[in-house]
């Protein structure tokens, strides 16, 4: 198995964690507090990353640095605009199979502007893969014609923007110190959401401690995938399939949750499985796509 794969399917067990952590939360906490308070969990990665004497810049470490932190920060006020449709009143059935579609919007610029190329058995993998994601998160057609449809896209490009930036800032600095760079973005966030307040009170020691573990598993997912991307991974096949992590989620919540799953995420599933196999199918050994390519930033 290429290392690129491995790291990507890390990343997708430790977000198919995260995902069903933040369901069991459920209104223990607002939106916006349980994303400030799975900060904590942030921090002993955070820590481990900066005490590690393995990090290393590839080129330009400030310039790898910005990509990180930009990234992180634009995760960050995808998350805050996220949390503001859901506090509007629109429907989170509705509104998080929308934004979970963001990994075509990091292909578009991973084609676009890094000129990656795609045999015809991965193009297959990524169509596969969007249609599982489809499939696994969108659960009635008519959600994709909702009102809330135009007000979605913001956190899609945003995300889709963010992951495209985690691409780039790998091609400086190694996937730790992208990670540690990235991470740290979601302190102030935090900081600045809980100043807002009202700060809760009373919130039981077992909310603390699903909250710490979502932002852990949220950040050992990151740390993966961004290694991922240092390994030589194209970003137009680890988007989409980091997205495939209800692949985990589901079967954790039919055996602890006793949920059931109907024909579509069935399908999803198994669609998912094959574009896994098809993704990682490369013909030859893959160019670095950023070698020569550098971005002009403003100066």
């Amino acid at each position: 198995m290429r290392p690129w794969l491995l790291w990507t399917l890390l990343a997708v067990f430790c977000w198919g964690i995260w995902a069903v952590l933040g369901k069991l939360i459920g209104e223990s906490l607002s939106p916006a507090m349980m994303q400030a308070f799975s900060t904590l969990g942030l921090l002993p990665v955070i820590l481990a990353l900066g005490l590690s004497r393995r990090l290393r810049a590839a080129g330009d470490r400030h310039r790898g640095a910005l990509f990180a932190l930009c990234a992180g920060g634009l995760t960050c006020l995808g998350n805050v605009a996220y949390y503001g449709i859901l506090s509007r009143g629109a429907k989170a059935a509705v509104v998080v199979p929308l934004t979970a579609l963001y990994p075509v919007v990091t292909i578009l610029l991973a084609v676009l502007l890094l000129k990656e190329r795609l045999n015809m058995i991965q193009s297959a993998g990524i169509l596969l893969s969007l249609c599982a994601i489809y499939l696994l998160n969108v659960q009635h057609e008519k959600g994709l014609f909702s009102s809330w449809l135009g007000v979605a896209f913001v956190p899609i490009a945003v995300w889709g923007v963010a992951g495209f930036l985690q691409k780039l800032a790998t091609n400086y600095i190694s996937g730790g110190l992208s990670t540690l760079w990235f991470l740290a973005a979601f302190v102030p966030v935090a900081a600045w959401i809980i100043s807002q307040g009202p700060t809760p009170v009373g919130v039981a020691m077992k909310t603390w401690v699903l909250a710490i573990a979502l932002g852990l598993t949220f950040a050992l997912g990151n740390l993966a995938l961004l290694v991922a991307f240092a390994r030589e991974g194209k970003a137009s096949i680890i988007a989409p399939l980091a997205g495939l992590y209800p692949v985990v989620s589901i079967p954790i919540a039919i055996l602890c949750l006793n949920e059931r799953i109907g024909w579509r995420e069935a399908l999803g599933i198994l669609l998912a499985l094959i574009s896994a196999v098809t993704l990682s199918w490369e013909s030859r050994p893959a160019p670095t796509e950023l070698s020569n390519w550098k971005p002009e930033l403003p100066r």
